[in-house]
């Protein structure tokens, strides 16, 4: 069970290699967590995060789980939910693409789609509805301030991430007087793996800042993070920004 401030003893990680999702469960673990599921496809990856968030004291245990096939979601997180309550669900997984490649390649542009979006509302509606069913719990999502305005350079991606914010802002409606508390997280740019090499973007962040965002709206029973909190009014202005003034500009 979640204690008086909202953080769970219990997490299960849709994305269990994610640098941001391993940074926030640390995190977790240094104040409450105690059981981590990491949900992702076999790798040695995944057997190093489980290894290390061990080192810190949790018990930690991996399960199988592939974004791209929905009609195995059910079954492989049901698996977690039988083992007993979860108290807090994190979906962080994800993929970025390649924009210019994927603009010329219709099939990967629909591999992001499907990642980002597809996939989210699989597992996310799979463990809404374990969650709803057990009478308690949070479901952190994943989101990105590239959702709130298509931009050239990343178009593709950002239109998964809008689709998945706005399910996921849907799906906290929804839910609201269940006991289940949906919070849609959207960091600006993170440095991690996949953005490296990228031009680092205006109020760029890290792992770690996101994990601390995270705890805060936790403890807050916040239904928006905005991370850094500066970039809630820097995309304001550019959601208004007329269409023919925002194409011009160095984004």
């Amino acid at each position: 069970m979640k204690d008086a401030f909202g953080l769970p003893q219990s997490l299960l990680v849709l994305g269990g290699t994610s640098e941001i999702a391993l940074a926030v469960t640390r995190r977790l673990i240094a104040r409450r967590t105690r059981t981590v599921w990491l949900a992702g496809r076999p790798s040695p990856r995944l057997d190093e995060a489980a290894g290390q968030l061990r080192a810190l004291g949790a018990e930690v245990h991996t399960v199988d789980f592939d974004a791209l096939d929905p009609a195995g979601h059910e079954d492989a997180l049901g698996k977690v939910f039988a083992e007993g309550d979860v108290d807090m669900v994190l979906l962080a997984f994800g993929t970025l693409g390649d924009q210019a490649r994927d603009e010329r390649d219709p099939r990967a542009a629909v591999r992001v789609a499907q990642t980002n979006y597809t996939g989210a509302v699989a597992a996310g509606l799979v463990c809404a509805g374990a969650l709803q069913e057990q009478g308690h719990g949070s479901l952190v999502v994943l989101s990105s301030v590239a959702g709130e305005r298509a931009r050239r350079a990343n178009f593709i991606y950002g239109s998964s991430k809008a689709g998945l914010d706005a399910f996921a802002q849907g799906l906290g409606d929804a839910l609201y007087g269940t006991g289940v508390h949906v919070m849609v997280v959207r960091p600006g740019f993170v440095r991690t793996r996949m953005t490296a090499g990228l031009p680092e973007a205006p109020l760029a962040t890290t792992p770690e800042a996101v994990a601390a965002a995270v705890e805060l709206g936790l403890r807050r029973r916040a239904e928006t993070v905005w991370v850094p909190g500066a970039l809630r009014m820097v995309m304001s202005a550019l959601r208004h920004l007329p269409r023919g003034v925002f194409r011009r500009l160095p984004v």
